[in-house]
């Protein structure tokens, strides 16, 4: 496989719209402050972490294709253009075949149940508007759409890991010359349904939403995508934990001048990591996919900004595999 590389990297967060917000908050390393979500047929809310307001109203929602999308699709694009940077425009020219990744677990969510709410009150009323956001590939679409893209477009659904598998098909691409760079990222949306079936299936966490995006191109730049480690399924014949470490066994063991970056403190398997070890969960929430770029995006940054020579990634997802990535200093290694 030809060397990969992370030329950018976006996030939008509970701790706001930027990377430089996201890092803020990682250094401060205290939970992020909740909100109250109402939940129907309840008297009691439920607890959140929203992305709050951006500063400014962003100037990409005046395009056509976004002017009634989703918030899921919002925050997609927002993630992707901070990290694309200046090759949004070049792929906006016609200057770059530019790929498009979107992992995510629960999809588009909130025009879901508002379009079957619809259904359910008066059928013949139900806004053929709102239909297009219920699919899952609709943030992945209005990406392709404002970027004017008509390379290779997927969209994956799974639980965490998915995004680390969209780094890895993103680099099969690039190998296979589809395209000359591919926008990789990770969505999940805020909606009273999502937060109540978390609650139901892990008490104790608060979900969370947003996007992270890591940008990636066969071109030297400042952080290089060493390793995506194999998928190991959760199964009736592997458990979580042996999945787990069959991840762990597939990067090295790390350094003291070396990153880990984890979900949460409840990964064992990585009790002797000499090195840092960054766990999001606790700070942001529950984000599944999105949590998992964060993740990425948090090890990248810290790499190109020379804190650390190199980060792995340690992602044991929600109900399927587990699988880990290695990011390095090209200078270095």
């Amino acid at each position: 496989m030809s060397r990969v590389f992370a030329h950018g990297f976006g996030a939008v967060s509970p701790a706001g719209w930027g990377v430089p917000d996201l890092t803020a908050a990682l250094e401060i390393g205290l939970p992020l402050p909740t909100q109250e979500m109402a939940r129907p047929g309840w008297d009691r809310s439920l607890r959140v972490r929203n992305v709050p307001p951006p500063a400014t109203r962003p100037a990409f929602l005046v395009h056509p294709r976004l002017r009634r999308a989703s918030v899921m699709a919002q925050h997609t694009v927002a993630a992707a253009l901070e990290a694309l940077g200046d090759d949004a425009g070049r792929a906006q020219a016609g200057e770059l075949r530019l790929a498009v990744i979107v992992s995510m677990l629960a999809g588009s969510v909130a025009y879901t149940r508002r379009f079957y709410e619809e259904v359910l009150r008066d059928p013949p009323t139900a806004s053929p508007l709102i239909f297009p956001e219920t699919v899952f590939n609709a943030p992945a679409s209005h990406l392709a759409a404002f970027l004017g893209t008509t390379a290779i477009n997927y969209t994956l659904v799974g639980d965490e890991g998915s995004f680390l598998q969209g780094l890895a098909l993103a680099a099969s691409w690039l190998d296979d010359g589809l395209a000359d760079a591919c926008i990789v990222v990770g969505v999940e949306e805020m909606d009273w349904i999502v937060a109540d079936a978390l609650r139901l299936f892990r008490r104790g966490l608060i979900y969370s939403s947003g996007a992270g995006a890591v940008y990636l191109k066969n071109d030297t730049g400042p952080v290089e995508l060493a390793a995506v480690t194999d998928s190991f399924l959760f199964t009736q014949e592997q458990r979580r934990a042996d999945a787990a470490r069959k991840m762990r066994a597939q990067l090295p063991a790390g350094s003291p001048d070396e990153l880990l970056c984890e979900s949460d403190t409840s990964q064992a398997i990585w009790g002797d990591w000499a090195g840092r070890r960054l766990a999001l969960k606790g700070i942001f929430g529950e984000a599944f996919t999105a949590l998992a770029a964060w993740q990425c995006v948090a090890a990248g940054d810290a790499v190109r900004r020379r804190k650390f020579k190199a980060a792995n990634v340690s992602i044991i997802g929600a109900d399927q595999q587990a699988i880990g990535a290695r990011l390095v200093n090209p200078d270095i290694f």
